[in-house]
């Protein structure tokens, strides 16, 4: 294989293993930092991973063989994916995509400056023609579909030349145009139209929405379904048109969107550079900082506009960016500066809030920054290793060793119902999924009692490792407070582990050790807390997860849906009657003969069948807690008792 021969080989692979799961553009630069290849993906982690993976094309495995890195820029939709990679391809002109691209533009939606306007598709776009220009829209199949149905709804002309006439065209006849070019509307009117369609190209036609929705009603009730489901393909239509894309349109102006984000003292900032009205880029800056959230921007925005040249006419932040001396900055002092030196009058930077009344454009713009920016923070740290959040909990919960392997349990249940206890893994500050594992609990199974609960889980994970003498965590994270803590330090007392254990509670973030009488309070921006935090997380995600699971496969197929005489509809009234086994298996015949109609000897049989399933539930049950209590271990001589009840005295010792 031509790859074997690249060195880069494992960190293109690596990379393309990492990459989010966004929709987005991506860029495989060769050893000179040249773009070579510039693609688009519904799902960046998909689409990279297949470049390494089954029977690659020669192609392929010449582009892999070439390539010394790999860029990706997530985009908010696939749509905005395809616009940025024609943008990318005609600024670097990659050797790989030259066969691949034919160069035209996407087609756009034009409103022609007339006295009576019409609308039309096109790919050329002239800014001097006093027409209004709408999209690009990279499907051009469902612009037309769009067109279309704005024909059927608005009744304009659709005439190429405007000519006044004495008769109307066959177009008035069928309901589609009323005929400007005899008066048969005024302008007003006919204004009116076009007004309402240029408001549902810019994100205002819900009421257009529903005057389509109406109309298509109308003739599925009249039957005539062909009209309805032409109508219907319009709704999807304008669905689409007026998902608006963020990385072309047609302001003209330039402009910035700056936005950041942090773990710790780690912050990056993505800018999104638009000029003559496409994206063209989107520059990434990795930058320690110990400043609050609201003064990162002002110390970021100084250096990176290090000239007059640099400074776009508007630049477009999140509202909650302290900018008071910046504003100042630019409005005069870089200003006079910028004035001095070009000898005359030059525009003015203006800064934009980005707040939830602004365009939506501009929402979007500032989000797709910003989550470039979270994504670079992401593999900042997976790159680093996330060490100085370690040293600090080594120093913070005086550990003996750095905690490289942390383990976090949590657990998750309904109502006592299905609980599941996770364990979640991190290997130096990042997630280690393929050390996952979930327990199903059956010893508080329809009891709520997460001490309990805790107890199992440690002993099954823990005895485990013990008696096959495998690694042991450094430290083990605990989803709770001091009672879930000391509940799982006694187990491994029992076990004579010596493991330790910290707890962080939701309320306050505040963190607990075994048996200590107040707890361990950090700052909001610790690195020890966020780590922390993120183990949380992780362990309450991965708990609820497989809860659900749980919960969707029996609600699936229940467990009365196995008893004899029982269909479905039986099913569904036995269900909502005794909701449970075990109020079934006390029930007398007669309410279940009542319940479902049946002869007493049915109800029995159903009776009976429902006892031995709960036998049967219970006595795997038994079996279960008898194994568990084998593992601790108990002392010889003790009468047998309940293994909750057992570790409950254990864990008060």
């Amino acid at each position: 294989m031509l790859t074997t021969n690249n060195p880069n080989y494992e960190k293109l692979h690596e990379t393309a293993l990492k990459a989010p799961s966004s929709s987005g553009v991506y860029l495989w630069r060769n050893h000179e930092e040249t773009v070579i290849y510039v693609g688009k993906a519904k799902n960046l982690k998909n689409r990279l991973s297949s470049y390494f993976s089954g029977n690659r094309a020669i192609k392929t495995e010449l582009l892999v063989s070439n390539a010394a890195s790999i860029e990706y820029i997530t985009t908010s939709n696939e749509y905005e994916a395809f616009l940025l990679e024609n943008n990318l391809i005609k600024k670097y002109t990659p050797r790989y995509n030259i066969q691949l691209k034919d160069g035209k533009s996407y087609p756009v939606l034009k409103i022609t400056s007339e006295e009576f306007p019409r609308f039309y598709k096109t790919r050329q776009v002239h800014r001097n023609d006093g027409a209004a220009y709408f999209g690009p829209f990279p499907d051009a199949s469902a612009l037309d579909t769009f067109i279309d149905t704005l024909y059927k709804v608005y009744p304009v002309r659709h005439c190429r030349t405007f000519k006044k006439r004495e008769a109307p065209c066959m177009y008035y006849h069928i309901g589609q145009c009323k005929a400007p070019c005899c008066n048969k509307i005024d302008k007003q009117t006919y204004t009116e139209f076009i007004e309402e369609i240029k408001s549902l190209l810019e994100g205002k036609g819900d009421e257009t929405v529903t005057k389509i929705t109406a109309k298509m009603k109308e003739a599925a009730a009249a039957l005539n379904f062909e009209k309805a489901a032409r109508l219907r393909d319009g709704l999807r239509a304008l669905t689409i048109m007026q998902n608006q894309n963020i990385v072309e349109d047609f302001a003209s102006e330039d402009r910035d969107y700056i936005a950041h984000w942090r773990e710790g003292e780690l912050v990056s900032f993505t800018v999104l550079k638009i000029r003559d009205g496409k994206l063209l880029g989107r520059d990434n800056y990795r930058v320690e900082s110990m400043n609050e959230d609201n003064e990162l921007l002002e110390e970021f925005a100084r250096a990176y506009y290090e000239n007059e040249n640099s400074l776009p006419p508007k630049i477009f932040i999140d509202e909650n960016d302290d900018t008071e001396f910046l504003e100042q900055f630019l409005s005069t002092d870089w200003h006079r500066l910028a004035q001095i030196k070009n000898n005359g009058s030059v525009p003015q930077t203006i800064l934009e809030r980005v707040t939830s009344s602004s365009s939506r454009r501009d929402i979007a713009a500032l989000n797709m920054a910003r989550e470039n920016a979270k994504e670079d923070i992401i593999r900042r740290i997976r790159e680093r290793g996330d060490m100085p959040a370690l040293n600090e909990l080594k120093d913070l919960l005086a550990l003996p060793r750095l905690p490289e392997r942390i383990e976090g349990f949590d657990i998750a249940h309904i109502g006592g119902k299905f609980p599941v206890a996770s364990l979640i893994s991190f290997w130096k500050g990042n997630p280690d999924k393929k050390n996952y594992r979930y327990f199903r609990l059956k010893t508080t199974n329809g009891v709520i009692d997460d001490f309990a609960s805790m107890r199992e889980a440690a002993t099954r994970r823990y005895s485990r490792l013990s008696n096959e003498n495998a690694e042991l965590p450094d430290l083990i994270l605990i989803d709770g407070g001091i009672g879930q803590v000391n509940a799982v330090d006694g187990i491994l007392k029992m076990l004579g582990l010596d493991i330790p254990i910290a707890g962080l509670a939701k309320r306050d973030e505040e963190i607990w050790r075994p048996h200590a009488s107040k707890p361990i309070c950090l700052p909001r921006r610790s690195d020890a807390l966020r780590l922390l935090q993120r183990v949380r997380d992780e362990t309450h995600r991965f708990a609820t997860s497989r809860n659900q699971n749980l919960r969707t496969k029996e609600n699936t197929v229940s467990v009365f849906a196995s008893l004899p005489h029982v269909g479905e509809k039986r099913e569904k009234i036995l269900i909502k009657t005794f909701v449970t086994l075990e109020d079934l298996a006390a029930a007398q015949e007669a309410q279940i003969a009542q319940a479902l109609n049946v002869r007493s000897d049915i109800a029995t049989e159903i009776l009976l069948a429902a006892r031995a399933a709960l036998e049967k539930r219970n006595e795997t049950k038994n079996a279960k807690k008898a194994m568990f209590a084998a593992q601790v271990g108990s002392p010889s001589g003790e009468k047998e008792s309940s293994y909750a009840s057992d570790l409950a005295a254990a864990a008060l010792e």
